[in-house]
């Protein structure tokens, strides 16, 4: 049995496969290769796609248990990290409403 450890960060996700047991990392993998796009239409602003991070996660999933040869069936539980502030709007259905403000974002800061 193992654990998935993951990093949601601005940059990219990184995942970590963890034995259960034993603790020990079996694999580490990131997603994607190259830095994630941070949009800024204004100067100071800062905002990013959730939908790319939640195809990074699936990305990142994929390639770290082909990569480590591991069923999904043995993956005991997840646990999850994430960029520091950040700002997610979503309706009453869950649908994300605009892009994520995220933590480098400076707009509220006062001038």
């Amino acid at each position: 049995m193992y654990w998935i450890g993951y990093d949601i960060g601005s940059s990219s996700i990184k995942a970590a496969l963890i034995h259960a047991d034993s603790g020990k990392i079996k694999k580490t993998v990131q997603f994607p290769e190259k830095e994630m796009l941070i949009n800024s239409p204004q100067p100071g602003w800062a905002e990013q796609e959730p939908s790319v991070w939640w195809k990074s996660v699936c990305m990142a999933t994929h390639k770290l248990l082909n990569e480590a040869d591991v069923d999904s069936a043995n993956i005991k539980g997840i646990g999850i990290s994430y960029q520091m502030h950040g700002l997610v709007l979503v309706d009453k259905n869950y649908e994300v409403l605009r892009p994520s403000i995220i933590w480098c974002d400076s707009r509220g800061h006062r001038r």
